[in-house]
């Protein structure tokens, strides 16, 4: 493929990354990464509410990974109630997984980054294969664990910059892992229910209806880019990894032999 095609291409990805970068930060910030709504369990009990009637029971919650907002119904009306996760709910959530959600998003940033400058460094410069090589990748990767992507060279071409091959960061597990992590956070440990009881003496608050919001799609979308980055690498004319090349010094050999 010609030089400039290439290199629209490695410039389409390098774009890309950098919007899975922003998107990413404007994902942490917000509140819409669960949206549901929390049945006032006790209150409904009392007065034996059901049908129409249920629903003065019936309130809604959202949060991030920062903070959220609930609303309280118990057939008086509803009550905002605004929280944070750090510090107030560090007790009654599971911690760990919490902040690995964080740390794992910070790092899908800064490698998205990272990645973003490996493709117009590939795209406008010559890559050498000390630093830019596999080694370097492997090094990147081991840090980030993320997805390494070595794209070989062109071995007929006399352009340096074709024969050295290009070097492609995918930071596509960090996002699965996010995924994962904060999926497990709010089914397996009931986090809506723990956040819907907290500081609740005489009411017990049950999920009702929840579902991931946008701000947890937008990371799945980042994942999906990556992928897709790879096979804009692939239109550019080059070789997955652990292709098998062919084996031009079989053929080589014979020729000579005819001589």
């Amino acid at each position: 493929m010609p030089t400039p095609q290439k290199k629209i291409l490695f410039c389409l990805a390098g774009v890309l990354s950098f919007v899975c970068a922003l998107g990413t930060a404007a994902a942490i910030g917000t509140q819409l990464w669960v949206k549901g709504t929390i049945l006032c369990k006790t209150g409904a009990l009392l007065v034996n509410a059901t049908g129409p009637e249920l629903e003065k029971f019936i309130g809604e919650i959202q949060y991030g990974l920062f903070h959220g907002e609930r609303v309280r119904q118990c057939g008086l009306g509803g009550r905002p109630f605004q929280f944070s996760f750090f510090p107030d709910l560090l007790k009654i959530i599971p911690a760990s997984i919490h902040v690995s959600v964080i740390l794992f998003c910070m790092v899908l940033i800064i490698f998205t980054l990272v990645g973003m400058g490996f493709f117009l460094y590939n795209a406008f410069g010559s890559p050498y294969e000390t630093l830019h090589g596999p080694v370097g990748l492997y090094l990147w990767s081991f840090i980030a664990c993320e997805y390494p992507l070595w794209v070989p060279g062109t071995p007929h071409c006399s352009c340096r910059d074709c024969s050295d091959g290009h070097l492609v960061l995918l930071p596509g597990s960090c996002g699965c892992l996010i995924m994962i992590l904060f999926s497990s956070e709010v089914k397996i440990h009931h986090l809506s229910e723990k956040i819907a009881n907290f500081k609740e003496k005489s009411f017990t608050f049950k999920t009702h209806s929840e579902r991931f919001a946008d701000s947890f799609w937008i990371i799945l979308s980042c994942s999906l880019v990556h992928f897709l980055n790879a096979l804009l690498i692939r239109l550019a004319g080059f070789e997955f990894p652990f292709s098998k090349p062919k084996d031009s010094g079989t053929a080589t050999g014979a020729a000579d032999l005819m001589y």
